[in-house]
């Protein structure tokens, strides 16, 4: 179990859409407490494990008293809407307003292949879209308007964080 580095835009791990997960053995086991360590880390609310150079479809939250993870998770359910404000580990500094489902429910499994489903409203809601998306590939800027996007972009940029 270890805090694993996170990956950054421009990364191709970040863009390539994540493969379910078929091995439930020690490999992914270390996979989830690695997850699970590093969204530990104080300012972390998700976690997706491309995030963290792995290609399977797992991520981790730890938000308003929720902690956990999810194997291959879907998106089952989403309701209401919400805008907020929208950060990610893997743009650092950047932010956003982003529109998402005020209520978002995600299906999947535990590392026993049980049935997991984690539904959560307003923040955790946001962290459960969030990381489902990160898992195909995507991150929260590709939704964003053109110019909010450019803005996120040039930010980065000025940083050198990009």
């Amino acid at each position: 179990m270890s805090v694993r580095p996170l990956r950054y835009l421009g990364d191709p791990v970040l863009r390539t859409p994540c493969d379910q997960v078929t091995r439930f053995d020690d490999t992914l086991a270390r996979l989830v407490d690695d997850l699970l360590d590093t969204v530990r880390e104080p300012g972390r609310a998700g976690l997706a494990a491309n995030q963290i150079g792995s290609s399977l479809a797992v991520f981790s939250f730890n938000l308003d008293g929720a902690f956990g993870y999810v194997i291959n998770p879907v998106l089952i359910e989403t309701e209401g809407d919400q805008d907020g404000l929208e950060a990610c580990l893997s743009l650092p500094g950047a932010s956003a307003e982003r529109h998402r489902a005020a209520y978002a429910v995600v299906r999947g499994v535990d590392l026993e292949q049980q049935p997991i489903t984690v539904a959560g409203e307003g923040e955790l809601a946001r962290c459960l879209q969030h990381e489902t998306d990160h898992l195909r590939g995507e991150l929260y800027i590709d939704k964003l308007p053109a110019r909010e996007r450019a803005a996120v972009l040039r930010a980065l940029r000025d940083e050198q964080l990009i």
